[in-house]
């Protein structure tokens, strides 16, 4: 995987040494002279020469403590902040033709929300899906060639698997403060801003083989649907990434190593809105598949009371991280996402996965984009707002009734449980 921009950490705690977003998602061509805001799609380069600078600010956390207890006085960074230049030359467009949705089966989905997920794509080169979180229904899945490919590196969007990982553990909530190089910050700052050395941290303090059993616990690694024709597998690693490239941590901040496909990340999302019940996704593609849908639950959970503190951070992205966007057409009801940006190979991926909030139920949405410059988590984000203000406009939630989560398939419940420190090194 292409590193998408060579950057110093020193950058991360230049200036004023106040908390900030190092992997936020940013509008902003990469060619800053002086900045203290990273891209979300920037790597972090970790020279010698820093590394050796940062070592003295860094308070590693041992094996099994709690991160951030006994946390001091915030100390400011001695780094100084060069002037870099980096152009990354992008060879994929983030543009196409309304042809990309040409061959999608449309038989059996809701036509309304269809129709707002294309309108909000426009010409962007991307995907759409859109499911019932009650009951695992694909409502609309724009651009099925996509939707349904091997998948792409999640980016940012990693970290949410990660933070419930590190919630179940009893590493942090959402208010525990972990000392990072500089600065300090909590589990909603580092959701909302994307901050890439928090996750690096959790996951340096979770292990590899927590993190993959969360990882696939979550559905990652596995088919997200019941039956879709055409659905391939996204990867989920059975090994952690060489100390050389980052380890577990770099991982767990971008999901460097892993493939994720919108399907996988659709379910998790959904199980979130729910309350924990991870069901097979399913796309009915006639009117009798549509009379006769049931839902099918893939397992179950125990993740309930640790949702509110995931939320939080999920809220922050959209009211005032790197979700922000979507505010700008939508704010009738709440919004929780994660956004995604990163890049391979000359093509950059912008990801937003989200859930809503209406008194009518509610949805969630996975949007995906695949181009260059104009391509990143934040835009995904925008077109989430306009998919929003799309069905609003055509009074989509006006006397919606909730549907109904009967009729649920037998399926063997499986609860995910804390794994012990000690049964994760054997």
């Amino acid at each position: 995987m292409k590193l998408s921009c060579a950057l110093m950490v020193g950058l991360a705690v230049a200036g004023s040494g106040a908390p900030f977003a190092l992997a936020l998602d940013v509008a902003h061509p990469i060619h800053h002279a002086r900045t203290s805001r990273l891209s979300e799609g920037h790597r972090v380069a970790h020279h010698a020469a820093t590394a050796s600078s940062v070592s003295a600010h860094r308070q590693p956390v041992a094996h099994g403590a709690k991160l951030g207890s006994g946390a001091g006085t915030i100390r400011r960074a001695s780094l100084r902040a060069h002037h870099h230049h980096y152009y990354e030359r992008f060879t994929a467009s983030s543009f196409a033709s309304s042809d990309q949705f040409l061959g999608d089966v449309v038989t059996g989905e809701d036509p309304v929300v269809r129709q707002a997920a294309i309108d909000a794509l426009g010409d962007m080169n991307g995907t759409a899906v859109v499911i019932d979180p009650a009951n695992g229904r694909i409502l609309a899945m724009v651009n099925q060639k996509l939707a349904l490919s091997p998948g792409a590196e999640p980016c940012s969007t990693i970290k949410i698997t990660v933070a419930m990982a590190a919630l179940a553990e009893g590493i942090v909530n959402r208010d525990t403060m972990v000392q990072l190089p500089g600065f300090r910050m909590n589990m909603t700052q580092a959701l909302a801003k994307s901050n890439n050395l928090y996750f690096e941290e959790l996951g340096r303090e979770l292990g590899f083989e927590r993190v993959r059993h969360y990882a696939n616990e979550f559905g990652l690694g596995e088919l997200a649907g019941y039956n879709i024709p055409g659905e391939q597998l996204g990867v989920y690693p059975d090994r952690p990434l060489p100390v050389s490239e980052g380890g577990v941590g770099r991982m767990c901040s971008f999901g460097q190593g892993v493939s994720m496909t919108p399907l996988q990340l659709g379910a998790y999302v959904a199980a979130l809105a729910n309350g924990g019940t991870l069901y097979y996704l399913q796309h009915p593609t006639t009117p009798e598949e549509v009379a006769a849908f049931a839902p099918r639950v893939k397992r179950t959970l125990d993740i309930t009371r640790f949702i509110p503190d995931l939320q939080d951070g999920m809220a922050g992205a959209v009211e005032y991280g790197t979700a922000r966007r979507l505010r700008t057409s939508f704010a009738e009801f709440p919004v929780f996402g994660k956004t995604g940006t990163c890049s391979d190979n000359g093509t950059r991926f912008g990801w937003f996965a989200s859930y809503s909030q209406a008194p009518q139920g509610s949805l969630v949405t996975v949007f995906f984009l695949e181009g260059g410059r104009p391509t990143f988590g934040p835009r995904a984000a925008e077109l989430t707002g306009a998919f929003y203000r799309n069905l609003w406009d055509h009074n989509y939630f006006v006397n919606k009734p909730v549907q109904a989560t009967a009729n649920v398939s037998p399926a063997p419940a499986v609860t995910a449980q804390p794994v012990s420190a000690q049964a994760a090194n054997q």
